[in-house]
């Protein structure tokens, strides 16, 4: 097998560059070691920055956005007594919108096959070679048989725990992580939100999140210590334990049972450099960022709009500028986008080793976000997206 882009990885990431390439009229083909059933069926996220609705609608696979998404004009903040609210259309002129990554993920790989872009699901073992020549290629095995695939650039878009990262030397590389001493458990049900916008809570027992998929079915967390069981958390103790938190908004939470329940640990993490010769890394294989902020998405889509430009620049017009600075251009809105992600845990969350005055400190910006017109602005800036 030859072409021009190998990708790595079916997630939003690689499946937004397959087709923003094929668009492009550019090869690509994508190596996924799981089955589509799988990929399909993964619970993410799904509040949406312009940056990312508007690829999709770049590559006219708006359709189930337009029909199922909700537009989001603002959020709110909870402090145990009050709802803050940050009018990110008014003070920005943008929005958000809310739309499951599960729907993203199965838009994105119903069009491929109509648009030529090849997805070889159930590659196990990929390997990278010769990354560091002009002419990279990928081993993978597919039905217990080896396969080769020859390429001229490869983009590891393949996860966290996947080949791509690994394959950069650790003499070229250096990266920076902080653990959180604390998880999310969450819960989906099948009931109305409590509100129409998002609320982040922060109460005494510690973080609590309202936030929704559709006008029938919510999502809702809250902060819990790592070591937390699942079978500590009954759908009643949960339910309670979020009116609770959530204070004046409890009064409009819907019961109901749970579809699905889960505990995620929070880190945040980036990979310097993004390049190394031919491999160019983008999405989580590159960062995670806490989901505070909902930034995880949308910083894979921002990746792919820097690399997409640059490889289209490179294949149809010769010029290799984009490519030299894509990690530059996409690290420096990683890295803004992991600050706020990172400001606005440490704001709401309850950390295991915070004094009195720490407290007061949480409850001291709130009260200024809710008095200061920069404040809430500088806040919605970056909670639509900055610039690209």
């Amino acid at each position: 097998m030859r072409t021009d882009v190998a990708i790595i990885g079916s997630g939003p990431a690689g499946l937004l560059l397959g087709h923003l390439l094929r668009q492009a009229g550019i090869g690509a083909v994508i190596l996924e070691r799981r089955t589509r059933d799988y990929v399909e069926g993964r619970i993410r996220a799904g509040v949406l920055e312009t940056v990312t609705t508007g690829l999709m609608r770049d590559l006219g696979l708006a359709e189930g956005l337009d029909e199922y998404g909700l537009p989001h004009s603002g959020f709110l903040f909870a402090d145990g007594e009050r709802l803050i609210r940050i009018d990110v259309e008014e003070l920005t002129g943008k929005q958000v919108t809310v739309y499951g990554q599960t729907e993203v993920t199965k838009d994105l790989i119903a069009a491929a096959p109509d648009r030529g872009l090849d997805i070889v699901w159930d590659a196990e073992d990929v390997a990278l070679h010769d990354i560091d020549g002009d002419a990279p290629w990928l081993r993978f095995v597919k039905d217990g048989a080896d396969h080769r695939l020859d390429c001229r650039f490869v983009a590891g878009c393949d996860g966290f725990h996947g080949p791509s990262r690994q394959a950069v030397p650790d003499s070229a590389s250096k990266d920076y992580e902080r653990v959180y001493p604390f998880g999310w458990l969450g819960i989906l049900a099948d009931v109305p939100p409590c509100n129409h916008e998002l609320i982040y809570a922060n109460h005494g027992n510690g973080f609590a999140l309202a936030s929704m998929r559709s006008p029938s079915r919510s999502r809702y967390y809250i902060q819990v210590p790592l070591d937390e069981q699942l079978e500590d958390w009954p759908d009643d103790r949960l339910w309670d334990e979020l009116e609770l938190r959530l204070g004046p908004a409890a009064g409009k939470i819907v019961r109901g049972p749970a579809i699905e329940k889960s505990i995620a640990p929070l880190r945040s993490y980036i990979f310097e450099p993004m390049r190394h010769g031919r491999l160019f890394l983008a999405g989580d294989a590159a960062h995670i960022v806490p989901p505070t902020g909902a930034k995880g998405l949308n910083l894979a889509a921002s990746d792919i709009a820097y690399l997409s430009r640059a490889l289209i620049a490179h294949f149809k017009d010769g010029e290799d500028s984009r490519l030299e600075r894509y990690a530059s251009d996409a690290l420096s809105r990683v890295w803004k986008a992991s600050r706020f992600s990172w400001y606005l845990t440490t704001l709401m969350h309850r950390f295991p080793e915070a004094s009195a005055f720490d407290r007061k400190m949480q409850l001291a910006e709130l009260d200024y976000i809710a008095s200061s017109d920069a404040a809430r602005r500088a806040i919605a800036e970056n909670y639509v997206g900055l610039p690209l």
